[in-house]
């Protein structure tokens, strides 16, 4: 990017200071299109790496399609193979396992709640909903099949103003993503609705599948294949699942072993899936984002690299591992040169509003630096300086 300020313009004269506060608030556009840091990834180095990573065992399915994937295991945490492993996409509804992740706890599946029309009054146009309607009174219970069986914008907007309201939501949801050390995902509406900067990857949906799955509410609806609805006084309409490896719908045939756990779909992040299979007493999760546009592919690609997980586990050797929760004691995977992390303006961790990434190992201020070149250094004016800067603060 060229620095289209004259040297005595107030751009060229920013502090370091503004140059940070800046960066705070950059679109996460801007760090989701940058290349990915092998020596600092979460999970290993070999899963910052771009491409196919795989280690041992036969060669990977066919035609496999998607721009990115993860198969890992759901007990040991090792991640068996991968391409693009940290690649910054769109989530679409897959988002929503960080949304049960963060709410599931917060209410007893019997509260019953009365819909009002600002609950679903900021439902975006085009959504994916179970048809909930204002002045009917549902249970828990009832919300979270919406949003598992039929993925419904409108119940997760329900839910999320049970809770406060979106923003809260929204709050809560990207400080446990940074628990989770799901440092790709950045948040910008609870539903994975299109939204500009809303990106997670496929390593980070596979976080949010295996944490979710130790908690029985989770895993219970996200195996639901059927249920009622409640459609106003007695009556009621069933609502399907739209997992098409659960329910076998679309000619796919359920898949053996099949538990879950959640599927997507929205025009700009096209199909987006995780799912996960038991089998011999092994549990797999594969995550799937993005291959090519139509038809069964993202579940028939899933379907492969499960397939192919199972029948090579043990001849693989791992190329990663899915970190543990800071929370439940796991080891901060990124820290910074000082120890503590990054900070940006008003003390928020920049790299997280950034959507995250594995830039973060990059300490403190020159981490930013480093993660916005051409940006941050554009607005300075001083390529040089910002550079000398940079070196200041890199391990």
């Amino acid at each position: 990017m060229r620095d289209s300020s004259p040297p005595s313009s107030p751009a060229a004269r920013m502090s370091r200071r503004a140059v940070l506060g800046f960066a705070a608030a950059a679109p996460v556009a801007l760090a989701a299109t940058a290349p990915a840091s092998a020596a600092t990834a979460i999970g290993g180095e070999q899963l910052g790496r771009s491409g196919i990573q795989v280690r041992g065992g036969a060669v990977l399915p066919k035609k496999l399609t998607a721009h990115s994937w993860v198969v890992a295991d759901h007990d040991s945490g090792e991640v068996l193979a991968a391409c693009n492993a940290h690649q910054r996409l769109a989530p679409a509804s897959t988002l929503k396992m960080l949304f049960a992740d963060t709410m599931l706890k917060k209410f007893e599946r019997t509260r019953t709640y009365k819909v009002k029309d600002a609950d679903v009054a900021d439902v975006p146009e085009g959504s994916s909903l179970v048809g909930i309607k204002p002045g009917l009174t549902y249970t828990v219970e009832q919300l979270w099949l919406g949003v598992f069986l039929r993925s419904g914008n409108d119940a997760v907007h329900v839910l999320s103003h049970m809770n406060g309201g979106i923003a809260k939501t929204v709050a809560e949801m990207q400080a446990r993503a940074r628990d989770l050390q799901a440092l790709d995902t950045h948040v910008v509406s609870p539903d994975g609705f299109d939204h500009k900067g809303q990106v997670s990857s496929a390593y980070d949906l596979t976080l949010f599948a295996r944490h979710g799955l130790k908690n029985a509410d989770f895993r219970s609806y996200c195996s639901t294949r059927t249920a009622d609805f409640p459609a106003g006084g007695k009556k009621s309409f069933q609502i399907q699942n739209t997992d098409r490896l659960l329910t076998g719908a679309w000619g796919l045939g359920t898949y053996k072993g099949i538990i879950g756990v959640k599927n997507g779909y929205t025009t700009n992040a096209g199909n987006t899936f995780t799912g996960a299979a038991t089998r011999g007493g092994r549990t797999l999760l594969v995550t799937v984002m993005h291959p090519e546009p139509g038809g069964n592919g993202v579940y028939q690609e899933t379907a492969a690299l499960l397939d192919w997980g199972f029948a090579q586990a043990r001849a693989v050797r791992p190329v990663g591992l899915l970190v543990d929760p800071l929370s439940e004691g796991g080891a901060r995977a990124v820290p910074s040169s000082t120890g503590m992390p990054a900070k940006g303006a008003a003390g928020v961790n920049a790299s997280s509003l950034m959507g995250g990434s594995s830039w973060q190992l990059v300490g403190g201020a020159g981490g930013v630096v480093a993660l916005l070149a051409g940006g941050a250094y554009a607005l300075r004016g001083r390529r040089r300086k910002a550079a000398e800067i940079e070196g200041r603060h890199r391990r």
